[in-house]
């Protein structure tokens, strides 16, 4: 199978769902399947994702009462498909149109790509001066910046990273999964020119729904809520400081390894470094 297989998981996005969903399903080529996983009984959202439960672009549907979070789905996308290209959408964000294919040549151009992405910053976040010490060329032109993490939405991973490393654990964050994909020696990060994605979460997204603090307090993200954040303005900050994190984060991997670290401590440190705030 040379296929793409996408998870999305929908969670309480009723006015995300309905655009995000059907802009991923319009992205599918020949080959390429979308798993979705519903967590939780909120209705209006599970009724818009069971609106194309039977898309022809659906390999399986599955709604889950209880909120099992990321983890349990990403493992049963993982487990059950057989493409040799695995992703994840958000429900928040907007694939561009072409997105697979662009990641799909450059894994076949370049054998070591292990996780690719999409790039879910606005223009304005993009620091030349700081990423171009990141941004490497590869055979047939393509280019990334390189990262050893990327964000979990809008990333194409070759199936033979999970072949490598397992799926998912108790330990594991996506973050983690992919330090342990570098540390295996795949080459990851964004890819360049960056292939945008609409962050919707992200207050500055036209098709945001946070538009004052009283928005974001009725609806807190979960990173907003593990980080403390409570306004707009604070929420635009930490957007901010993420990207300027993705083109400055050191690629030395003993900076992420070695005995005294561990896997806890590292999402602590990144956590810390995007946010200035330790949430544990």
């Amino acid at each position: 199978m040379t296929g793409t297989d996408i998870l999305m998981i929908t969670f309480e996005r009723p006015e995300y769902v309905r655009l995000s969903l059907p802009r991923l399903l319009e992205t599918c080529g020949d080959g390429d399947r979308v798993w979705l996983w519903h967590n939780g009984g909120h209705a209006e959202t599970l009724a818009v994702a069971r609106e194309y439960a039977d898309h022809p672009k659906v390999a399986k549907f599955h709604h889950s009462p209880e909120n099992v979070g990321l983890r349990t789905p990403t493992n049963w996308l993982w487990a059950e498909s057989d493409g040799s290209y695995m992703s994840k959408v958000d429900d928040d964000c907007l694939v561009t149109p072409g997105w697979i294919e662009t990641l799909r040549a450059a894994h076949e151009a370049v054998p070591e790509f292990g996780v690719i992405g999409s790039w879910r910053f606005l223009d304005e976040d993009y620091r030349p001066e700081l990423a171009s010490r990141k941004t490497a060329e590869y055979p047939g032109g393509h280019k990334l910046l390189r990262n050893h993490w990327v964000q979990g939405s809008g990333y194409l991973a070759k199936r033979a990273v999970l072949e490598g490393i397992g799926p998912l654990t108790e330990q594991h964050s996506f973050t983690t999964w992919c330090l342990e994909a570098a540390q295996a020696g795949w080459v990851n990060g964004w890819y360049f020119p960056f292939i945008p994605e609409d962050h919707m979460d992200d207050p500055r997204s036209p098709n945001t729904v946070y538009h004052t603090d009283e928005d974001l307090l009725a609806r807190l993200p979960l990173s907003a809520k593990t980080t403390g954040v409570r306004t707009i303005a604070d929420w635009t900050a930490q957007m901010r400081r993420s990207a300027e994190v993705a083109q400055t984060a050191s690629l030395d991997l003993r900076e992420y390894f070695g005995w005294r670290k561990t896997k806890r401590s590292v999402i602590r440190r990144i956590r810390r470094t995007l946010t200035g705030k330790a949430p544990w």
